[in-house]
């Protein structure tokens, strides 16, 4: 059993989705933008909100969320005529997993301890 949870979370994230989201954050804005969203949690920030706490241009926020909306990173809902924008904790989740599903040296009991996955469940 514990073997099929390993192998599921190893084809949950490919290297391409990897890469994209670590491109996204590779990035002091957009890196702001997505821990600000994080503590924003579950409720997220209108994007105008974010361009104030952040002092970014609401025209270079939008490229900024458009990159981090791509890589998965971030939700975004229109609410009236604002777009409230979230994180997505799953996918931080699954990168997260995919930078440490061998760790341990296989032993995988000894891994399953420390990422705690259940706190970045989906809602």
């Amino acid at each position: 059993m514990l073997q099929y949870f390993w192998h599921q979370l190893k084809r949950s994230m490919e290297n391409t989705a990897a890469i994209s989201a670590f491109k996204a954050l590779a990035q002091p804005s957009r890196l702001a933008i997505f821990k600000r969203l994080v503590i924003a949690e579950p409720n997220g920030l209108p994007a105008s909100a974010l361009a104030k706490a952040l002092g970014i241009l609401p025209s270079t926020l939008s490229g900024h969320l458009s990159l981090l909306h791509g890589a998965e990173l971030v939700r975004a809902r229109r609410d009236g005529r604002e777009i409230i924008y979230t994180a997505q904790l799953s996918q931080i989740g699954a990168l997260v997993d995919f930078l440490l599903v061998d760790c341990c040296a296989g032993q995988n009991a000894n891994c399953t301890a420390l990422i705690p996955r259940d706190r970045l469940a989906e809602s």
